[in-house]
């Protein structure tokens, strides 16, 4: 079909009084590369251009029950119970509409700032949560990839790594942003991101943020990546204690008001990385209710995101990218809910998106064995759709490894 209309900054005590220096930060398990405070000015010209937010929806979310096929019949067949009805749906057109939890998608794709992308998948797909995500992660279907295709992309787009580039909103860092030159900034609740450290190393600790260079290469490594975990951490604070805005993102708000408060405050990122934890979507048994809550919680809070960038000025700079491990299969199971599936819608928002839908539809007739949809996208043209079309990151071989195409999405 073509288109149309808290993870905290840790010490760890023993690696580091193992150098010498009884001061240290836990980065997750990306690869350190040492700050370069001295290229703020630099940063701050990056943050004034394009930013990429990825929002992750982990437990592999119903896409149709998500955007619903109303006109198919055979999706009422094969979901005798748990099928959205027809005059339930938030019709998009004459074919399909959204599940009625989601009025804030529903306005979003009226002012055609959404883009739906059909049968996102793989080859050979997984069903565990686990493998399948890590797929995503890395951008490399069975393979064993050290590093994220977003920790990639930073390396592509910043080879220089630049502190307080790619950021990372969790309770621990994500295999998405794995890189091999930039250190991510990770945290999870802003008004507790600071240095913990035992009463005895509290000494050195202040020394850090007093001594310039040490004789000592290794010591030194570790004094550079302690000041920058203590300026991302002073940084990050000082933009939550400012943010304050009118705007509703609804219950579950998915951790976007704190984006919102980097990019108001000019955090030198250009790549922002949040995720539905929890393995939230995984909806096994008694779906329907469970389904459209999570899903009212994930619209109202991207619809509160997108006004908030408007209040801020910066709506025309931001583009989010939504994606989940994978889909269900597509007959109901006997417990009222869905198993784990494989291909799978993808969402792009923003102002310079051009809303409609694209990719073909997979049939729900011709199914795998397995009663899954048969993949017709491969979800690595999505992410570099996302790298040409909106970053203008051209080559693209670094950070997906081949050239899978991609559509003409934006403005």
């Amino acid at each position: 079909m073509t288109h149309s209309s808290s993870s905290r900054f840790r010490l760890n005590r023993r690696q580091l009084l193992q150098a010498g220096l009884g001061v240290g930060v836990s980065l997750g398990t990306s690869g350190l590369w040492p700050s370069a405070f001295a290229q703020n000015v630099a940063n701050q010209a990056r943050a004034n251009g394009k930013i990429l937010v990825v929002l992750e929806l982990s437990g592999g979310n119903d896409g149709l029950n998500t955007v619903v096929p109303y006109a198919d019949d055979a999706y009422y067949r094969h979901r005798p119970n748990i099928a959205i009805p027809a005059s339930r749906v938030r019709k998009l057109d004459d074919h399909f509409g959204l599940n009625p939890g989601m009025s804030g998608f529903e306005r979003l794709y009226k002012e055609g700032k959404l883009a739906i992308v059909h049968g996102c998948g793989y080859e050979n797909p997984s069903y565990s949560h686990f493998t399948s995500m890590a797929y995503w992660h890395t951008a490399m279907p069975n393979s064993g990839a050290e590093y994220g295709w977003v920790g990639r992309l930073a390396d592509a787009m910043a080879p220089d790594a630049p502190p307080n580039f790619l950021v990372n909103i969790a309770a621990r860092q994500s295999l998405a942003v794995r890189s091999e030159r930039h250190t991510p900034v990770v945290f999870d609740e802003p008004e507790r991101f600071m240095r913990e450290t035992f009463f005895e190393e509290r000494q050195a600790l202040d020394f850090v943020g007093e001594t310039g260079k040490v004789n000592n290469a290794s010591r030194q490594f570790l004094l550079d990546v302690a000041r920058s975990a203590n300026d991302a951490s002073a940084l990050v604070r000082d933009a939550w204690d400012r943010y304050d805005t009118p705007v509703d993102y609804g219950i579950a708000r998915l951790d976007l008001p704190k984006v919102s408060a980097l990019i108001d405050a000019k955090l030198p990122a250009s790549l922002y990385y949040v995720s539905y934890r929890n393995n939230a979507f995984d909806t096994h048994v008694f779906q329907n209710d469970l389904h459209q809550r999570l899903l009212t919680y994930t619209s109202d809070a991207v619809s509160g995101f997108m006004q908030d960038l408007e209040r801020i000025g910066r709506a025309d700079d931001v583009v989010m990218m939504i994606f989940s491990e994978f889909g269900r299969r597509v007959p109901e199971n006997v417990s009222l809910g869905t198993d784990h599936g494989a291909a799978n819608a993808m969402f792009v928002v923003g102002n310079a998106v051009k809303g409609g839908h694209y990719g073909e539809i997979p049939s729900l007739t011709a199914l795998t064995e397995g009663d899954n949809l048969v993949y017709t996208t491969d979800f690595r043209k999505v992410y570099q759709t996302m790298l040409q079309g909106w970053l203008g990151q051209q080559d693209v071989r670094p950070v997906l490894s081949g050239d899978f195409g991609r559509f003409d999405m934006f403005v």
